[in-house]
């Protein structure tokens, strides 16, 4: 799932090796379920490689240092979001409502929702965690999308639109603001769309 080349650091055991892909696999999904339950800080390269069965130097090997593994963790959490822009394909009318309903529904999926809220909170308490979050929204998600919006200062808009949604996520799933919290998915899409579509359109 992540386009990162491997960086063959370490000198792994050759069982390890001739498992190939299907350690990338193991080590990707132990890592992020060591960042989902224990943070940034307190996961370990050593952790992540008992969690999948391998020696810690194959994973070394294929992701280098542990900002690298969390940047690879993240790729795969942030999977469903990279399809953001394939809702501008559509074009500007209703494009504030699809974009809320589609980042909603993220959020109210228990399956994505897990390592969103681990890599949201690892990025509210280490340097190189925010550092690795925020240049991979603004690289490979936010400059998408300004890629398709034919108006002024693109990049500015869709962050914009990001920090708004980045805020409802906050409010809602990490310290669970009351009423936001409580309130139905349903109508946080109908008050919010509105200003998405004025960040993305108007002139």
């Amino acid at each position: 799932m992540t386009d990162m080349a491997p960086r063959r650091r370490g000198r792994p055991a050759r069982k390890d090796m001739d498992s190939g892909p299907s350690a990338q696999q193991k080590i990707l999904e132990s890592a992020r379920a060591e960042f989902a339950e224990r943070g940034y800080d307190k996961t370990s390269i050593r952790g992540i490689a008992k969690a999948a069965g391998v020696d810690p130097a194959l994973v070394h090997h294929y992701f280098g240092t542990k900002d690298e593994v969390f940047a690879a963790a993240i790729e795969v959490s942030f999977e469903p979001a990279l399809m953001l822009p394939a809702l501008l394909a559509d074009g500007m009318d209703g494009i504030g409502e699809r974009l809320a309903r589609y980042f909603i529904g993220i959020w109210e999926n228990p399956v994505t929702r897990a390592p969103l809220l681990a890599i949201m909170r690892s990025a509210l308490t280490h340097d190189a965690a925010a550092k690795v979050l925020r240049t991979f929204v603004l690289r490979r998600l936010l400059e998408r999308i300004a890629e398709e919006l034919d108006v002024p200062d693109p990049t500015f808009r869709a962050e914009l639109a990001a920090s708004h949604m980045i805020g409802i996520a906050f409010l809602r799933y990490v310290i669970k603001a009351d009423p936001l919290a409580s309130a139905d998915s349903e109508q946080i899409v109908r008050m919010v769309a509105p200003t998405l579509q004025r960040y993305l359109t108007e002139s």
